[in-house]
């Protein structure tokens, strides 16, 4: 099966022929290595060194150099608005509290579609619409622009004891 080694991000212009499309949601565009089938039938593994995001306008390079666009797929999610800038930067802090993958704009904030957030930003003031769009969270304080998702193990040589006076049932 020909693979996909390496991406060629939307900012760098394309030198290559694109074959065929991709179009993947949020979850599926944080891989390394998977099968994939274009929407013209080309079918390839994406085989990367690690753990990529791959954006809306990407290229992935397969190994005869040709190329297959990548496209942010359309999905349910939460449009958040407040009614004032002071109210939405308070509806993102309780957001983020939660840990949840969240697109920043400069008047609003999507969400995957939840219920029971959209209640509590109702809650909060706020308003939370379901919208059929790409989604394209931001990548999170360590990621450099990029979510890469591993985690990061730190050896320190000994073990860690987590053992409780009480039993767990």
């Amino acid at each position: 099966m020909t693979r996909a080694t390496r991406i060629v991000r939307a900012a760098v212009p394309v030198a290559g022929e694109i074959i065929d499309r991709v179009v993947l949601d949020h979850g599926d565009r944080h891989r390394r290595r998977m099968a994939m089938r274009g929407v013209g039938g080309t079918a390839f593994l994406l085989d990367l060194p690690e753990a990529t995001v791959l954006d809306d306008g990407d290229a992935l390079v397969l190994e005869d150099g040709r190329l297959v666009e990548v496209e942010a797929a359309p999905e349910r999610l939460l449009e958040i608005r407040a009614p004032s800038e002071h109210a939405l930067r308070r509806l993102i802090w309780h957001i983020g509290n939660r840990h949840i993958p969240a697109e920043i704009g400069p008047d609003a904030v999507w969400i995957a579609y939840d219920h029971v957030l959209a209640e509590m930003v109702r809650g909060l003031g706020g308003s939370a619409e379901p919208v059929e769009r790409p989604f394209r969270p931001e990548g999170g304080a360590y990621a450099g622009g990029h979510a890469h998702g591993h985690a990061h193990s730190h050896d320190h040589g000994h073990s860690h004891s987590h053992a409780h006076p009480h039993a767990h049932e």
